[in-house]
């Protein structure tokens, strides 16, 4: 006679790396849930042209707003340096349906995805590599696409 609990001796294991980039992931998407995100602090040298968000915050992005941050966070970890330049220097994101006034917003969203990443990086030593990162921010995209699609 089967036990409740054969299902669980059946499961294949969870390597530890996927759990933990599916953990990482719906812990950014907590924080991206909300606008704007949790920063700890902020470098007035380096990310003065963000003070704005913060002090008068906008109304929350566009989902396209994210979808493009995520893009532009995949070349800067993969160092698709040319994609990136050529991106912005084009205004590409204007073709993608952002508004000019979503630029901010947009450079914000990278930043702090890619130091969410390479700070991930670091806390393993090495281990979350920039491939494994990129993983992780498909994990990250298929989550956030989960919230913004509504409930049938």
């Amino acid at each position: 006679m089967a036990s409740r609990w054969d299902y669980l001796f059946e499961t294949k294991p969870i390597p530890l790396i996927d759990h933990l980039l599916e953990e990482v992931a719906k812990l950014l998407a907590k924080d991206l849930g909300q606008w704007p995100p949790p920063v700890q602090e902020i470098d007035l040298e380096v990310g003065g042209q963000f003070a704005s968000l913060f002090t008068e915050p906008p109304p929350r992005p566009a989902p396209a707003v994210y979808e493009e941050a995520l893009r532009l966070s995949r070349w800067e970890l993969a160092r698709e340096h040319e994609a990136y330049d050529d991106y912005m220097r084009n205004k590409r994101y204007l073709a993608r349906g952002l508004a000019p006034t979503d630029r901010l917003t947009l450079l914000f969203l990278n930043r702090w995805i890619v130091d969410q990443m390479l700070g991930l990086g670091e806390a393993t030593e090495g281990r979350v590599n920039r491939r494994l990162m990129q993983q992780c921010l498909d994990r990250l995209e298929a989550r956030l696409r989960l919230v913004q699609t509504p409930s049938a």
